[in-house]
């Protein structure tokens, strides 16, 4: 096992600890006066914008499905860049295609190669659902329009650590912390998941000094840490408070209780499954020589 792996071998067990110690803190607020009164007076709703939009539309869920399958490579393929292993072959783009530059290509891992294609995928998914976002008003579900959303999003914060479940209806609208925490993620995290690897990639010269790298490597880590974190609480959650709904609203685009969304969701978990099987070096290395050159 490699040395690296054992202190993060540590963080799940401590991570246990650490969350059982908080649900139990959460519960004994809960039987605290001022923390009930608190709880009433915000439960966890905010103001909606007027003319927001109810669902979930078809190219929601298809983005999605997708902007998972991406993450989950694109995290995988991180891994493997960092982890200081031999990559098990080298990459180096040909310059006679439509893409030529002065300058001779430089050499990349696989790994690399596979992480830059995979966020260019991610990239351009991206940009078609900010589009889409903003074309059909679907945005207005995840920008708070009161300053009463952080009581609120404290509120359920408090809620869901007891492991009492806030109640709403997130076919209408998000509860309060849901609101901040989405909204964060698609206007922040992922932006910045962008940018810091625009300034760790090949397009960037080393002549452009003026951000430094090891803070900006350090920042995309985190990144990456959190859309882990994200994505593990958003599922626990999912499942947690009603799955067949939460799935059918996301999935299949329905507001009820039926196993459509659980099927479709099933599929995608499949397809993600084969894709991480089928991203191994001897496919990674024939897919890349059709762009270029490998050489091990």
């Amino acid at each position: 096992m490699s040395r690296r792996l054992i202190p993060l071998l540590w963080l799940v067990p401590a991570g246990l600890v650490a969350l059982v110690a908080a649900v139990l803190v959460a519960q004994w607020l809960r039987t605290l006066p001022e923390v009930q009164a608190f709880l009433l007076d915000y439960p966890g709703e905010t103001e909606v914008p007027p003319g927001t939009p109810v669902g979930f539309p078809w190219w929601l869920q298809w983005q999605h499905a997708l902007n998972a399958f991406f993450l989950l490579l694109i995290v995988r393929t991180g891994w493997a860049i960092g982890s200081g292993k031999r990559p098990p072959a080298f990459w180096t783009r040909r310059n006679d295609g439509l893409i030529r530059t002065k300058n001779p290509p430089r050499r990349l891992s696989i790994h690399v190669w596979f992480h830059l294609v995979l966020d260019a995928l991610w990239v351009a998914n991206g940009l078609l659902y900010f589009v889409l976002l903003f074309a059909t008003g679907q945005w207005l579900r995840l920008v708070p329009v009161t300053w009463d959303v952080i009581p609120n999003a404290l509120s359920v914060f408090i809620q869901y650590l007891s492991l009492d479940w806030p109640e709403h209806d997130s076919w209408v609208f998000y509860n309060a912390l849901q609101l901040l925490m989405y909204g964060f993620t698609v206007f922040i995290a992922a932006p910045l998941a962008l940018l810091t690897g625009i300034r760790m990639s090949t397009i960037w010269k080393p002549e452009w000094r003026f951000i430094p790298e090891k803070p900006t490597r350090w920042l995309h880590i985190a990144v990456m840490v959190y859309f882990l974190a994200f994505t593990f609480v958003h599922v626990v959650l999912i499942f947690a408070t009603g799955a067949l709904r939460n799935l059918n609203h996301m999935y299949a685009g329905r507001d009820d209780e039926s196993w459509i969304g659980l099927a479709v969701f099933a599929v995608s978990v499949v397809v993600m499954i084969v894709g991480w099987v089928l991203a191994r070096p001897a496919i990674l290395t024939r897919l890349a020589a059709l762009g270029g050159t490998v050489r091990k």
